[in-house]
C-alpha cells in the first residue's frame, strides 16, 4: 500500500499551482486548514470511515459545514477526494501544500525545544544563525520539554540537531551498547 504523503502530494501539487497561477495561496492555505480541522474532528472521522454513508450524502454534509470557508475550486477538491475515497488524506494534503508554500515564500518552520524557557533574546539569536545556515527566513515555534535534562533540540525539516543532555546521554549508551 502506497504511503499516505505520497497519494497527498500530487493533490498538494495541484492546489499549489493552482493558487500560485492565480495568486491566492494565502486562501489556499486557509482553506486547506479549515477543511483538515473539520475533517480532523472526531465525529467527522466517523462519519467519514462510515461504511453506510454514501458519497453524496458525504460531500454535501461536508460541504454544508465548511459553508463560505471554501470556494468553487476547494469544494471540487472536496468533491474529488469524496468522489475517490481520500478524505482521510486531507491533512497530509494540507501539510504537502505549505511545504510547497513555505519554500516558495523562502520560509522554513523551525520547532525548538529547549530544556528550560529560553529568553527572547537567545530565541533571536538562535533564528539568526538557523537562516544563516538554512539560507533562508526561518519561522521558529519553541516548546519547552523538561525531560531534555538541559541543552537544546532543533528540527527544520528533516533536519535533527540535538544538544541536549538526554540526546548525549542516548548517544553514549548506544556507543557504549555497540
Amino acid at each position: 500500500m502506497a504511503e499516505i504523503s505520497t497519494i497527498a502530494r500530487p493533490y498538494a501539487v495541484a492546489a499549489y499551482k493552482l493558487g500560485r497561477e492565480q495568486k491566492s495561496l494565502a486562501k489556499w492555505s486557509e482553506m486547506l486548514g479549515f477543511a483538515s480541522s473539520v475533517a480532523s474532528d472526531a465525529q467527522m472521522q466517523a462519519y467519514i470511515q462510515d461504511p453506510k454513508v454514501v458519497s453524496s450524502e458525504l460531500q454535501a454534509a461536508f460541504l454544508k459545514v465548511c459553508g463560505d470557508k471554501l470556494n468553487e475550486q476547494g469544494q471540487n477538491l472536496i468533491k474529488v477526494l469524496v468522489e475517490y475515497g481520500r478524505m482521510s488524506i486531507l491533512p497530509a494534503i494540507t501539510e504537502a501544500f505549505e511545504e510547497l508554500k513555505a519554500l516558495d515564500e523562502g520560509t522554513l518552520d523551525a520547532q525548538i525545544i529547549a530544556a528550560a524557557k529560553p529568553s527572547a533574546a537567545e530565541v533571536k539569536d538562535l533564528v539568526k544563525r538557523l537562516e544563516a545556515k538554512f539560507g533562508k527566513k526561518i519561522e521558529a515555534n519553541v516548546s519547552v520539554d523538561s525531560e531534555l535534562i538541559g541543552g537544546i533540540k532543533i528540527i527544520v525539516g528533516d533536519t535533527v540537531i540535538d544538544a541536549s543532555v538526554k540526546g548525549q546521554l542516548q548517544n553514549l549508551a548506544y556507543t557504549l551498547s555497540a
